[in-house]
């Protein structure tokens, strides 16, 4: 039985899809509503909370308008700005906060729009301009402008550096078309509709979707669900042979399903493998899947990797939706998920975690794959840098605190926290 609620939708191919909204939005300034405090308790009504399907964010695109383009009704000079940024697009230092302003919060479409061109896939694959444009604005919009850091924004900065990494020479010199066209699409559509809050998250009040993949991979498997229903919609690719499609289709998920962080040892360990028997063959296409599975894992967390003023406003960001979801559970009396206490979790000591056990590790063995190029060298000396930054900010706090236990300005209980912080 099919039921009207139901997110999915069995497309020709086999694959599950999801419709687009289907992806109950939480609204924070609804659940944060004073008003709202006594009602909020029982499991059942978090699960009739968390029920609301994204009426309001549903894409006009549903129904076939094509919004006005709204680079056009921008300043000529912000236009030849954007145009100058986009002709240093492979460029490491290349700022996406600016490129978003100047593109009027549309620069994961002009990305795209700029990438699809320069690699040569509109024409290799015969794609339609005004579709393509289509997608990529359903794409955009079902990113939720709200969340501090799962955006449109972090998006088009994953795709930015996921051209970076296609370009590197030991991965370009194999690539085919179909391997470029998945690994921007993967990069656009990785994290789209995401709610700002994590997979636990989502167990924990009995979320339709953790049901849905049985508390798998549940919100990469929805991001690609909802990509998949997002293709068909928009018939992007319906001028291509039913099993070209299907292997996309098949290949999209695998690529968006591999940046599950659950995942990561995996990952590592089967990368560490194929580098020290140095037994990669990119001319195989499994390899060149995998490598570009890694390229996209590298990518998704590549923001310690950035400039310092690039880095540290994706780090508050993240640091930001992390303590919003630990206000939400704590309103919803749940236990705070780890790194989401604003006032144990700080954004220092979350980074340098992050940094000492996530990325390193990845971006070191990244290196090694691609023989030490410049971008990798840069890389690593930023993610260095940054982190030395992070450590010092830490001091600094750590030194701050200290001052006011002695004044006598902290509470027993601030002491005590700072005590067990500083215990091995």
């Amino acid at each position: 039985l099919c039921f009207a609620g139901d997110a999915r939708v069995r497309g020709q191919t086999g694959v599950l899809s999801e419709r687009r909204g289907s992806f109950p939005f939480i609204d924070f300034c609804l659940l944060n509503n004073t008003t709202l405090s006594g009602e909020i308790g029982t499991k059942k009504k978090v699960k009739r909370l968390l029920s609301f399907q994204r009426y309001f964010h549903a894409s006009r695109l549903l129904r076939g308008i094509v919004p006005q383009a709204s680079l056009y009704l921008l300043d000529e000079d912000y236009l030849g700005q954007a145009r100058h940024m986009l002709s240093k697009v492979g460029m490491w230092d290349f700022d996406i906060f600016l490129f978003d302003r100047l593109t009027n919060g549309n620069s994961l479409v002009t990305l795209l729009c700029h990438l699809f061109n320069v690699h040569g896939l509109i024409h290799h694959f015969q794609l339609d301009v005004v579709t393509l444009h289509r997608f990529l604005v359903m794409v955009q919009e079902d990113y939720h402008s709200q969340n501090p850091y799962h955006n449109a924004v972090h998006a088009a900065d994953v795709t930015q550096a996921m051209h970076c990494y296609l370009r590197e020479p030991k991965l370009a010199n194999f690539l085919t078309p179909s391997d470029i066209m998945l690994g921007l699409l993967a990069a656009a559509a990785h994290d789209v509709d995401h709610p700002g809050v994590n997979q636990p998250f989502l167990i924990k009040t009995k979320h339709h979707l953790a049901s849905l993949y049985q508390n798998v991979s549940v919100l990469e498997n929805h991001h690609w669900r909802s990509t998949i229903g997002m293709l068909r919609e928009s018939r992007l690719l319906a001028h291509l042979p039913k099993e070209v499609t299907q292997d996309i289709e098949q290949q999209l998920g695998s690529l968006i399903l591999a940046t599950d962080i659950n995942r990561q040892n995996e990952f590592l360990i089967r990368l560490k493998s194929h580098l020290d028997n140095q037994d990669l063959r990119l001319e195989n296409a499994q390899d060149r899947h995998f490598m570009l599975q890694i390229a996209l894992k590298c990518a998704d967390i590549c923001n310690p990797c950035r400039l310092w003023d690039l880095s540290k406003q994706w780090s508050e960001r993240v640091c930001e939706e992390f303590y919003r979801q630990g206000d939400l559970e704590q309103k919803l009396q749940l236990e705070i998920s780890p790194l989401c206490n604003q006032q144990k979790d700080t954004v220092p000591s979350i980074q340098i975690g992050f940094m000492t056990y996530i990325v390193e590790p990845l971006f070191e063995r990244w290196a090694q794959f691609t023989g030490d190029t410049p971008l990798s060298e840069n890389m690593l000396n930023h993610l260095r840098r940054n982190k030395a930054k992070w450590r010092s900010l830490l001091h600094k706090q750590h030194s701050s605190s200290r001052s006011n236990v002695h004044s006598g300005q902290v509470t027993g209980s601030q002491e005590q926290n700072l005590n067990k912080e500083e215990t091995p």
